[in-house]
């Protein structure tokens, strides 16, 4: 019965925690009509006031419109992100250009765009309203005006065409991704093949094949990233060439999931969306509403950055074939020696040879119960005196996931962390923070709800989930977002957790990972499942002496994802019209900025770039180390002034994740350090000096 309709009403349990176990499939697109009806009717009766537009009468109605479109819209999203099925796949397909017709609708209703610019233009002689207000109708002018709510009414309607159109085309990169990610999994007949594999990880792929009905046989699923976990550690070369060779195959193969056609159709329609919108490319269409500004920024930026790690990777390359002497071929030239499939084999090996240090051999020491418990949770206690109940009465949206209570040191509630730490066929690949309840005082939400999504392995039943160095480190990122979305105070729910500038967005993440290898975190947590061992003290003065080996390696594959991204979004829509096709086009933006060394692949290739065709960081995947400028810096002022003490939780978080998206982001990070954010800490941290 639609009366019965779970979205309908708020939910009751603790926190608002969506009643997972009440929503059906059928639940969800009567919600999203009704959802999208019910905004619409309370934007009209906005508009249709009669007394002078104001702060009080426009802007406090506004932002509580749509909260059954808002509790739907995150349950179905997490769900087809988290745990997707034909039912997700189809609805969302139909539902998100219904989505995108209606944000136009508000974004550019030239009315309530008449009544935010006539609040806009007032602020400065109201005194009266506070910061935070003024900065909300700051943000609601600023995105309006770019989403183009003052074009006339023949563009409008070229406008919502184009959206609508990408909309339905991003869904279907993000499907296409998926199925083929799952589909191009590598099958082992043989368990002999995973040679070099720890015995979590065997188990890992026989469960995995026997999920899908490969009894006996091994299956080794794919990341979202180019490279893959296992293979710093699977000794068969052709193994590791196959798994390489699958990654990098994704959409582009032909057939039903190849998405190099949904590629050059997102890339043409961002293209003239923004001529339309008055700007030159999409990039520049994007980069208006961030700290950056401009492409140009961006571009000046990557471009010191790209020669120093090229030839960093070159210089890194010459140590692996150096070590691997007569290991390969003969018959290989020498600068085909090392490649894509052997740099992550070979980078143990000379790890091991200069610093003795083999991170594949430290999994038993990243035991993930321990690294969650006494790592990550226990940094967050010692830093801002919270504390964590896991609460096994309270479901979360699959088995999985485990749900666990936040509270201040004082006792008082923050709210709820749900981590879902595995990967399944049903979960897009790469690691994300989602939030299910946005803390927001105008809107009664007392509290936050947020979602951790690793894509761990999941070992048999009885066996050990033990983390790689790399997803040890991913897990303390993923929680500085959620710390992030836990922590803000906000009245609006637009400037609510990590609504931010997404070229910020990243740092709270990026600063949290320092943690992971702090002396007095590690020496809690990483401690041998078996016999509770600690790290050797000589392992732990060796892994900060080669904290910048591979540097070159790492941030060349970022930077050529980087590059690419802007390389698409940065084309005129007449350019953009020209390109024809995927592969030479990636070709030559890589060799243009000189990252385009076959054993050093960019992170993502275009075909199975979520971040930037599915996943909202379109000419944004910058990002990560424009926010890491911050980062660095930040962990030098943590070192400067005595590290992991409540007073510096308490600064860090009162002055940036406290404020959520209240004010600007560079405002609140010089407030924070005293002043602007200096570059020489992240040259100094990547060897690019």
């Amino acid at each position: 019965m639609v009366d019965q309709n779970p979205f309908f009403e708020p939910s009751s349990l603790e926190y608002g925690l969506p009643p997972f176990a009440e929503i059906r499939d059928e639940h969800y697109e009567p919600a999203f009509k009704k959802g999208m009806s019910d905004q619409l009717a309370e934007v009209r009766a906005i508009v249709r006031k009669h007394d002078a537009p104001m702060f009080e009468n426009t802007l406090p109605a506004l932002e509580a419109s749509g909260q059954l479109l808002s509790r739907v819209a995150t349950v179905f999203f997490n769900k087809s992100s988290a745990d997707s099925s034909d039912f997700t796949n189809d609805l969302e397909e139909r539902i998100a250009p219904q989505l995108a017709t209606h944000s136009d609708a508000i974004l550019l209703d030239s009315a309530l765009y008449s009544r935010i610019m006539t609040v806009h233009d007032a602020l400065d002689e109201r005194s009266d309203l506070s910061a935070e207000q003024k900065y909300l109708v700051h943000r609601w002018y600023t995105e309006m005006t770019l989403a183009g709510a003052g074009l006339d009414d023949e563009a409008k309607t070229k406008l919502r065409e184009y959206n609508q159109k990408l909309s339905t085309l991003t869904t279907r990169f993000e499907k296409n991704l998926l199925a083929d990610t799952n589909e191009l999994a590598v099958v082992l007949d043989d368990v002999a093949d995973l040679d070099g594999l720890e015995l979590g990880e065997i188990s890992a792929a026989a469960e995995a094949a026997t999920a899908r009905g490969l009894e006996g046989k091994s299956l080794v699923t794919l990341v979202l990233p180019t490279g893959h976990p296992f293979l710093a550690s699977l000794t068969d070369r052709g193994i590791r060439q196959r798994i390489m060779e699958a990654s990098q195959s994704r959409g582009t193969h032909g057939g039903e999931w190849d998405n190099k056609k949904v590629v050059l159709e997102i890339v043409r329609l961002r293209a003239e969306r923004a001529e339309l919108l008055g700007f030159p490319s999409h990039a520049a269409f994007v980069l208006a509403d961030s700290t950056a500004k401009t492409p140009q920024a961006v571009a000046e930026m990557l471009s010191k950055l790209a020669p120093a790690a090229a030839r960093n990777a070159k210089a890194e390359q010459g140590d692996l074939e150096v070590i691997i002497g007569g290991e390969l071929d003969d018959s290989l030239e020498a600068d085909q020696a090392v490649m894509s499939w052997d740099w992550a084999f070979w980078t143990e090996k000379v790890r091991q040879e200069k610093y003795d240090v083999d991170t594949a051999a430290l999994r038993p020491w990243f035991e993930a119960e321990r690294v969650l418990q006494d790592g990550v949770f226990f940094a967050a206690t010692r830093l801002y005196g919270i504390t964590f109940t896991e609460r096994t009465d309270l479901l979360g949206y699959h088995p999985d996931v485990r749900v666990f209570e936040v509270h201040n040191e004082d006792g008082s509630p923050v709210g709820l962390y749900l981590l879902d730490l595995y990967t399944r066929d049903s979960k897009r690949g790469g690691a994300w923070m989602n939030d299910l309840i946005a803390q927001s005082t105008l809107l009664g939400h007392e509290h936050t709800i947020v979602t951790n999504n690793l894509n761990v392995p999941k070992p048999a039943a009885g066996e050990p989930t033990l983390l790689t160095f790399d997803e040890t480190g991913t897990l303390f990122h993923e929680f500085g977002h959620a710390l992030h979305g836990l922590f803000a105070q906000v009245t609006y729910p637009k400037l609510a957790g990590t609504n931010v500038f997404r070229d910020f967005v990243e740092f709270p993440s990026q600063v949290n990972e320092m943690w992971m290898l702090w002396p007095e975190v590690l020496a809690n947590y990483a401690k041998h499942y078996q016999t509770g061992e600690p790290l050797d003290q000589g392992i732990v003065d060796r892994l900060h002496e080669s904290e910048q080996f591979n540097e070159g390696f790492a941030t060349s594959e970022y930077l050529g994802a980087a590059l690419l991204d802007q390389a698409w979004h940065g084309l005129s829509a007449r350019a953009a019209a020209e390109v024809d096709d995927v592969p030479s086009f990636e070709a030559s933006a890589l060799a243009a900025v000189g990252l385009d060394s076959p054993a050093v692949p960019p992170r993502y290739r275009t075909t199975y770039f979520a971040h930037v065709f599915s996943g909202g960081y379109d000419a944004g995947y910058y990002s990560y180390i424009w926010s890491e400028v911050l980062d660095a810096d930040t962990v030098e002022w943590f070192k400067e002034n005595g590290g992991l003490t409540r007073a510096n939780g308490n600064r860090f978080r009162t002055h940036l994740l406290g404020v959520g998206g209240s004010r600007d982001a560079l405002e609140a990070y010089a407030d924070f350090r005293g002043r602007p954010a200096e570059i020489g800490p992240l040259l100094k941290r990547r060897g690019l000096q």
